[in-house]
């Protein structure tokens, strides 16, 4: 049963994601039945830290608080990226789940997991602008660049801000059922539940400069997202062979010719559903999935979520 809790800081820490697990974890709200945790906010560093806001945080609580937690969250931070972490601190969280406890990074505090070396071998989330950046410092770490969070317990992941908050429901939800999970989020005018796999809102990429054999044809083939192309097309732009383009692409990409396009018009639809007032069908039509139903269907299966719904996240109910 989830009951000790302890944050742990380094500085520069950022107070949003700092904020997500004291609002969870941290408030007594035992006047409604709800449970009480044994929390505290420790330092991996001195006592008083620097924020990325310019005020500070302190607390009497070192590196010793984390033997007691249940739980050890993790929040983002200033150059998280590429900084060293305090060998103590990687020795600290190394015992922790060695012993059963839980661990949870919030956006870049998964960093600090990556050098404790717990995400090797594990799938694991993070702020999609930080995706290539931690594959690349961690690479036996299995990134998924898109999703909310991930769960490999006892190692859980969470993408940048909000998703912070979905992790920590959903270990609440774990440990003491959908009652109190559903009740916390109520107090915090929260949705109760986003599925982790549920995708991050990614803005549009531009192809890759590293594309160096395919990049001319990336670049065609995101100014034409409306018109249905074959790989025999794609091969003869890029003057290869069919087999030779594809694999090139697939080498250059990571991804098939297909699947590149398909994300490219589920971005593109993204984009047209936060800033303009087309239809759906008209949105479809652009995108080059010819119809409202074709253009939900890759929607959902991308994003988790209905054009719909995407439009009246970012533009309020009255778009829709």
């Amino acid at each position: 049963m989830l009951k000790n809790v302890a944050v742990v800081l380094l500085d520069g820490v950022h107070p949003f994601e700092l904020g997500v697990a004291c609002e969870v974890f941290g408030i007594d709200r035992s006047d409604e039945g709800l449970p009480v945790y044994d929390f505290a906010v420790a330092s991996a560093e001195k006592s008083t830290l620097g924020t990325h806001c310019g005020f500070t945080v302190s607390t009497p609580y070192g590196l010793e608080r984390l033997e007691e937690a249940d739980l050890i969250a993790v929040p983002a931070g200033d150059a998280y990226a590429t900084r060293e972490y305090p060998a103590d601190l990687l020795d600290a969280l190394r015992r922790a789940v060695a012993r059963g406890t839980r661990v949870l990074s919030v956006c870049s505090g998964v960093f600090v997991l990556g050098a404790a070396g717990l995400l090797d071998g594990r799938r694991c989330a993070v702020h999609w602008r930080h995706a290539d950046a931690l594959a690349r410092r961690f690479p036996r770490a299995v990134v998924e660049p898109d999703v909310l969070y991930v769960d490999e317990d006892p190692v859980i992941t969470s993408a940048g801000t909000a998703a912070g908050i979905d992790a920590c429901l959903h270990i609440v939800r774990k440990e003491q059922g959908p009652e109190v999970a559903n009740r916390i989020a109520r107090r915090m005018v929260v949705p109760p539940h986003r599925d982790g796999g549920q995708a991050q809102y990614i803005e549009r990429p531009l192809p890759r400069s590293r594309c160096d054999t395919v990049a001319g044809v990336m670049v065609w083939m995101e100014r034409h997202l409306d018109q249905e192309v074959t790989v025999e097309q794609l091969a003869a732009r890029a003057h290869m062979s069919p087999r030779t383009f594809a694999r090139r692409f697939q080498q250059e990409t990571g991804t098939t010719p297909y699947r590149w396009i398909l994300r490219q018009r589920v971005l593109l639809a993204q984009e047209l559903l936060e800033r303009t007032d087309d239809t759906t069908e008209a949105i479809a039509d652009r995108t080059g999935f010819g119809t409202a139903a074709a253009l939900r269907h890759q929607f959902v299966r991308a994003l988790g979520t209905t054009p719909a719904a995407y439009r009246r996240t970012f533009r309020g109910p009255e778009a829709a």
